[in-house]
């Protein structure tokens, strides 16, 4: 059987805290405070220190004015004013020194393009409820023999643009279009655009053998159409549509 006494050195207990510690802990706890009030009694009557400037460069931007006769809504929204939301006119391309300008750049009616495919109801009303929004036309011809057509088709959005370029260019390798898969164009992601040269030429009775080649090219909410054509049915290198739609893209 362990004693109290053995118990009490194998056992640490707690130190009792008599009057003498209180007054020294009293005395500690006073003295802290007395300190921290002192302090800052002190630094209240100093003058401030100032903080070391912020190694940050100075933005030096410039003073708004206020509007006059010049002002446009261009000109207040110009960091976000994108080209294509001016005369898109401006962007087409020019015809090469000696052609013959068939139709001056301006802009197409949606009927008259509707009139191009080959259900122009239908496709009238796709371009209504599809936010085609406008379309830019210029068209020249060189040497009586070689024809084209720029247009930039502007749709509301993205949506409206990618999902036309999607059904184009799915309908081009039938027999009724190009007959091909078409080519790459340089700098242009192959689900963005293509360009194909008929595999045969188009014969009517009467008239001159006829092939085409064309170029469609989404970019943003625009899409380039260009159709480089021959009236007597040659062939027609590709690199002469892809050189047009690249021209054509540096633009744009």
């Amino acid at each position: 059987m362990t004693s109290d006494a053995a118990r009490a050195e194998i056992a640490p207990g707690r130190r009792r805290r008599g009057r003498t510690t209180l007054l020294i802990a009293a005395a500690l706890v006073l003295g802290t405070l007395a300190g921290t009030v002192t302090g800052y009694a002190i630094q209240y009557h100093r003058e401030p220190t100032p903080l070391p400037p912020l190694a940050l460069r100075q933005v030096n931007t410039p003073k708004p004015l206020a509007a006059d006769g010049a002002t446009t809504l261009k000109s207040i929204n110009a960091n976000r004013w994108h080209k294509t939301d001016g005369d898109l006119t401006e962007l087409l391309l020019e015809p090469p020194p000696g052609a013959k300008v068939e139709e001056s750049p301006g802009y197409e009616s949606l009927d008259f393009f509707a009139a191009d495919h080959d259900n122009p109801e239908e496709a009238l009303r796709d371009f209504v409820t599809g936010g085609l929004r406008r379309i830019a036309l210029t068209s020249w011809s060189t040497n009586d023999r070689y024809h084209v057509t720029v247009r930039l088709i502007q749709f509301r959005d993205r949506e409206g643009a990618d999902e036309y370029q999607q059904g184009y260019s799915a309908g081009m390798p039938s027999a009724r279009r190009a007959g091909n898969p078409g080519v790459s164009i340089p700098g242009v992601p192959d689900d963005l655009g293509h360009a194909w040269v008929d595999s045969k030429a188009q014969q009517e009775p009467g008239y001159e053998p006829y092939r085409s080649s064309r170029a469609l090219v989404r970019r943003g909410d625009v899409l380039l159409e260009i159709f480089y054509d021959d009236n007597r049915g040659g062939n027609i290198a590709e690199s002469n549509v892809v050189d047009l739609a690249k021209r054509q893209l540096e633009r744009l």
